[in-house]
């Protein structure tokens, strides 16, 4: 008897302790720590069957990464989601633990949702509940200089000191690795990864970055722009928490006019994109305190529960034709710039800006004054265009050695068939003419940008076990856009090939001196081709070494593979004996 009493009180005091949060209970102005919501989905977990949490791949902290999956019939298994054609809305928190409203306000919302059997019966709610868990540990109180609360959050950088928002593509964090085996297992829908903004001082709690509409799918795009954000932002205005789109200010202040954010596939949303997933960012804002930012994320993570199941058969259905209508795609942009002729202007709810002497330096310093609220209206930029746009081969060719991109290509489901035995294939092949580099390290790479090529067609040896991969799949813009290397954020732009850029082989200059003469004397076309350079280019005409380079670069001694881009482009059909 004694011993089933101390049972209940257990149950009861395990119960009660999953009814109220951390932050909660610390009268909202803690943040979870990363065991403190563990422990806390595990015990929702146990007293809910609608509730699920599964581990995933493994993290540079050395534990998995963890997702709770809710779900109204309680079917758990991601293939018979499909078949039942539910819709899948996946919410990251935590990317940037500094940045903890989304952790608080999952919690929350999780607990409400099953206690109050509120679940959406057309949609299953994934949540990761804190992404960045080595950064989670990290906590202090200051890393985050001008942030309102909470009392301590976690850091940025993740235990490699990566930023994992910028890793979606090059994954060089175990982080990355395992959420995207979770999103190309449960393949949502919809995505959302909650931040909290920093920069101008203005009168909203909350704003938000879609997915960039012009880069999206058209017709995943137009369900956006004209039903799913205006909704979004009628539901959180009714709410108390009205919304504008982030305050990415050209100028000094927002007065001088805002543009959309593009996101690149190194950044969450960028990369749902590439497969046509529809997706957010809301950022909160910094300064306002703690407590109304998570209740304003709490307000918008349920707004878009209701939004999806409210939609859910035309959002499963329109990631539908989506998918097919990418498989038949045949051109796709690698860049886009922004048009700066095309203009909206939206109102704007701020406060004055002024100018008054710095405490520190005696220089004039921005500020805001928060007395003198105003609403005004300012020019918003957001048409995005093609920069630079590429036809799709019909298959590219990988040779087995370039194994990260092979194993990358595999964890986002991309279809390759293996050749069978050796061959000899008419590809075009891509040489390198010219990039730029950073000066400066970021994310741990040299990122090369403004790449050109010079397209040759070629028949190059392939060997057994050397991948196939054929242009004609859903995520073919997965593909084109990593592979390609004049993508903004392709495999070659993150340093994946950076080992074709050098020569392994040279020549003696007084040696070979000698043969470059036999050359042009035996060569008249090199030797003519020598003298248009010499009369073309002044500089190149006074120097000798330039010159005897040249005549090397243009003769068979000089090494093919220099420059040349190991992934080749199949351009006609063949027939390859593949496995």
């Amino acid at each position: 008897m004694r011993n089933l009493f101390v049972f209940c009180l257990m149950f009861l005091s395990s119960s009660a302790i999953a009814q109220k949060t951390p932050f909660e209970q610390s009268k909202k102005i803690q943040t979870a720590t990363y065991p403190e919501a563990i422990t806390y989905y595990k015990l929702l977990v146990k007293q809910y069957p609608q509730a699920k949490l599964f581990s995933y791949g493994d993290t540079d902290f050395g534990q998995p990464l963890q997702l709770l999956v809710l779900s109204k019939d309680q079917v758990f298994d991601p293939s018979e989601i499909v078949k039942r054609k539910k819709t899948v809305l996946l919410i990251n928190n935590g990317i940037h633990p500094g940045e903890p409203e989304g952790i608080d306000a999952s919690m929350m919302l999780s607990r409400d949702l099953l206690k109050g059997n509120n679940l959406p019966k057309d949609v299953v709610i994934c949540i990761i509940p804190i992404y960045n868990i080595d950064g989670s540990f990290n906590r202090t109180s200051t890393s985050r200089a001008n942030q309102n609360g909470p009392t301590a959050y976690g850091f940025r950088g993740n235990a490699k000191n990566l930023d994992l928002n910028r890793d979606f593509i090059k994954t060089d964090s175990k982080n990355s690795a395992a959420l995207q085996l979770i999103f190309n297992t449960w393949k949502p829908e919809i995505f959302v990864d909650t931040h909290t903004s920093n920069g101008a001082d203005y009168q909203y709690v909350m704003t938000l970055i879609p997915t960039q509409k012009d880069k999206l799918n058209t017709i995943l795009s137009g369900y956006l722009t004209n039903t799913l954000v205006p909704g979004l932002y009628e539901a959180m205005a009714k709410q108390g928490y009205p919304m504008i789109p982030y305050v990415n200010s050209i100028g000094e202040t927002p007065e001088s006019g805002i543009t959309g954010f593009i996101e690149s596939p190194r950044y969450s949303t960028g990369y749902a994109a590439l497969h046509n997933v529809i997706s957010f960012m809301p950022e909160t804002h910094m300064l306002k305190s703690f407590d109304l930012r998570v209740d304003a994320t709490y307000k918008l993570l349920q707004s878009y529960v209701d939004a999806v199941q409210r939609d859910a058969k035309i959002i499963f259905e329109n990631k539908q034709k989506a998918d097919a209508f990418v498989a038949k795609q045949n051109e796709f942009p690698l860049t886009w710039q922004l048009n700066k002729n095309e203009v909206n202007e939206i109102p704007f709810n701020g406060f004055e800006a002024g100018k008054k002497p710095s405490g520190v330096s005696g220089f004039d310093r921005l500020f805001y004054d928060r007395s003198k609220p105003y609403t005004k209206t300012i020019k918003e930029w957001n048409k995005y265009e093609p920069a630079i746009s590429v036809q799709k081969p019909i298959a590219y060719i990988i040779p087995k050695a370039w194994d990260k991109v092979i194993t990358l290509l595999k964890l986002n489901r991309v279809k390759m068939q293996e050749l069978k035995s050796d061959t000899k294939i008419e590809v075009e092949s891509y040489y390198i003419d010219d990039f730029k580099t950073g000066a400066k390290p970021y994310e741990g790479h040299y990122l090369h940008s403004a790449v050109k090529v010079n397209p040759i067609r070629q028949s190059l040896p392939y060997y057994a076990g050397d991948f196939v991969v054929y242009v004609n799949q859903s995520n073919n813009r997965y593909i084109v856009e990593t592979l390609e290397p004049q993508a903004t954020d392709s495999f070659f732009n993150w340093n994946f090939f950076d080992s074709i850029l050098d020569m392994k082989e040279h020549y003696s200059a007084y040696i070979f001196e000698d043969t470059a003469n036999e050359l042009l004397k035996n060569n008249p076309d090199l030797k003519t081709k020598l003298e248009n350079k010499k009369s073309s280019d002044p500089d190149f005409a006074k120097n000798g070494a330039a010159q005897l380079d040249f005549v090397y670069k243009n003769s068979d001694y000089y090494e093919k593979t220099h420059n040349r881009y190991p992934i080749a482009r199949l351009m006609a059909p063949a027939k390859l004996d593949l496995k």
